[in-house]
């Protein structure tokens, strides 16, 4: 019957009737150097000059009054994918005028191409209507150009010709629906994965720069109370100041290795990640110490078992308490202690660091903490990742109170 032009990628359709290899090829050439409409146009060329040569031969009568029959027939078929209904009722009517005029020839077979074009392009409605119209010619052709004897099995052969361009189109329209529908899923699937990988990326550079915020906030907190009092005491007490220097450069020291260890996530061949394992509930011993050096007392207290928490829960509260006691260190006047308690259950961890400092029982909500920061935004997160929540404020006699609960069971769903 004939090939199409177009290509799905460029909004044609794949031929209705495939032909050899050597065809296919020249096919698939031609679509990749012409539009949808350009192919068409050199089909409908083709299509005319074979009509046209078929009736010129010397055996056959004047074919002149059989070429404007040819022409329209087969000139719409260059805009059959813009108006592929339009251009079907357009051959329709050339036809039509055709049958009334008693000219037979095989260019009718044309609509087929037109019809399956509106089954291919154009709603089921349309197909139908097209279909109906071109049984109808089919039946008054039938009617003129065949005797009684050949009459049915002429309708029913133009009529399964007419059946099986009208199923090739509307299966041709669902693969073309199909395959836009894979190529929009595989759209909106790469733009989900990009939106994760960022998301995946931002979740990665809020966690660095909370454990960025709390090493160097917290040993440079230290080291600042550690100088200030080894500056005081220099003149009355010169070995109290040879100590507090000194234990400035453990904090130094210490801080160089929490920071080669955090280093020691992100890099594999960070060699002292291996030596020094993150922090965990064990290690507030010697955090609590340090404090009490930079001179905040602080008093500690751990119940439970400490062992069956996992080990990411207890670098949250290792965090969560070393950044309490920073900002406590950091805002609580003189003469201020501390007191942290960790209690450990199989369920949770609840992490409660107080100090008895002039805390502010009564700030306006339009007045901002004398506490607040960035890192209690950064506790938070830590506490919610874990399920739980955080809650930090003055206390009613004086004094600042921070508590986090850690949620260490998974919730179950109904």
């Amino acid at each position: 019957m004939g090939t199409d032009g177009g290509s799905p990628g460029r909004g044609g359709e794949e031929g209705a009737f495939p032909g050899p290899r050597w065809f296919a090829a020249a096919r698939d050439a031609v679509r990749a150097r012409l539009s949808p409409q350009g192919a068409d146009a050199l089909l409908a060329a083709a299509l005319f000059v074979a009509l046209t040569a078929a009736f010129a031969g010397p055996l056959t009568r004047d074919p002149s009054g059989l070429l404007p029959v040819h022409f329209g027939l087969v000139l719409p078929l260059v805009w059959r994918r813009r108006a592929p209904m339009a251009v079907f009722c357009a051959m329709a009517c050339v036809a039509l005028a055709q049958w009334g005029a008693d000219e037979r020839t095989p260019a009718d077979t044309m609509l087929l191409i037109a019809l399956y074009t509106v089954a291919a392009y154009q709603d089921r409605r349309r197909t139908y209507a097209a279909f109906a119209l071109l049984e109808a010619g089919i039946a008054l052709a039938t009617l003129r150009w065949s005797d009684h004897v050949r009459f049915l099995p002429s309708f029913v052969s133009l009529s399964a010709m007419a059946i099986a361009a009208a199923v090739i189109g509307t299966n041709m329209k669902g693969r073309r629906a199909q395959l836009e529908f894979l190529r929009e899923r595989a759209v909106r699937l790469e733009r989900e994965r990009d939106q994760r990988a960022q998301l995946a990326v931002a979740g990665e550079r809020a966690r660095i720069a909370r454990e960025m915020h709390d090493i160097v906030t917290h040993n440079l907190s230290v080291m600042v109370a550690l100088a200030d009092g080894a500056v005081f005491a220099q003149d009355h007490a010169p070995g109290r100041a040879t100590a507090a220097m000194r234990q400035v450069s453990a904090t130094g020291r210490q801080a160089i290795t929490d920071m080669r260890r955090f280093l020691g996530v992100l890099r594999a061949d960070e060699p002292d990640a291996l030596r020094h394992p993150m922090p965990g509930i064990a290690q507030l011993g010697a955090l609590t110490e340090q404090v009490r050096a930079a001179g905040l007392p602080t008093r500690l207290e751990v119940s439970g078992e400490p062992a069956g928490v996992p080990a990411a829960a207890q670098l949250t509260a290792y965090r969560l308490v070393q950044e309490a006691l920073t900002n406590t260190l950091k805002h609580a006047p003189a003469g201020a202690t501390a007191d942290v308690r960790v209690a450990c259950s199989g369920d949770e961890v609840a992490v409660t660091v107080t100090d008895d400092g002039a805390g502010t029982p009564h700030v306006p909500p339009a007045v901002p903490s004398p506490r607040s920061g960035h890192g209690l935004p950064g506790m938070r997160e830590r506490a919610a990742a874990y399920g739980g929540r955080l809650t930090a404020g003055p206390m009613p006699g004086g004094g600042w109170r921070v508590a986090a609960q850690l949620v260490l069971t998974t919730p179950e769903t109904t």
